[in-house]
């Protein structure tokens, strides 16, 4: 019961960080303030919509589709936990992730008739560094039971409905929230995705390489 609870919240950290609602609300601003109010909303219920789709998704067939391709756990677990290490210092050093929205793609959406689905569904909420969390920790929740399992379904569909409500609320949160607190939220939360991304690739280590077990 004990291991259930500390991975449970474990997983909603990690799925919180990574998927970074606050971050995603206000590039979300940014990129739908020419729109009246009814449209923002359909906006913002599409992205995270399509976002809930594809992160369950991999959740499911994660690790049906590593081993189609020959992948093992461990050496994605190493790989993702190099990618979050990466999205982490880029949050401490307060910048935007490139693996949510690269510049161009910003540029791109200003004109476009329709964000929802490209950026801000893909790759903003659901960038490779969600789906590379939400891989690991479901093979992760195998191991403990299908409680795990279930948790992180729920903690998945739980963060892409706060996703949506600080969206459909981005007028009032971004009247308390400016880009200084923004900065000094964003640094604390990188400095907690570093620490877990050290620790899958200590834990992908270990179980590739038993010998080290002894060493790390």
């Amino acid at each position: 019961m004990v291991d259930l609870i500390t991975f449970v919240l474990l997983s909603f950290s990690s799925i919180v960080i990574v998927l970074n609602p606050l971050a995603a609300t206000l590039i979300y601003v940014s990129l739908t303030d020419s729109m009246d109010r009814p449209t923002r909303i359909r906006v913002a219920y599409e992205a995270n919509r399509v976002a809930l789709l594809v992160i369950l998704v991999f959740a499911v067939a994660g690790g049906a589709i590593l081993q189609l391709f020959g992948i093992s756990l461990e050496a994605f677990r190493v790989a993702g936990g190099i990618l979050l290490f990466g999205i982490g210092m880029e949050m401490v050093y307060a910048k935007t992730s490139r693996t949510k929205m690269t510049a161009t793609e910003k540029y791109e959406s200003i004109d476009a008739d329709d964000v929802a689905m490209m950026p801000i569904a893909i790759p903003m909420i659901a960038g490779p560094g969600t789906i590379t969390t939400v891989i690991v920790l479901m093979n992760e929740a195998v191991d403990i039971g299908i409680e795990a399992m279930g948790a992180i379904l729920l903690l998945c569909a739980f963060v892409i409905v706060l996703d949506y409500y600080m969206m459909k609320n981005a007028d009032l949160i971004t009247k308390y929230i400016g880009p200084r607190e923004y900065r000094v939220i964003g640094r604390l939360m990188g400095m907690i995705l570093i620490a877990i991304a050290v620790q899958f690739v200590i834990t992908g280590l270990r179980q590739a390489f038993p010998i080290l077990v002894g060493g790390i």
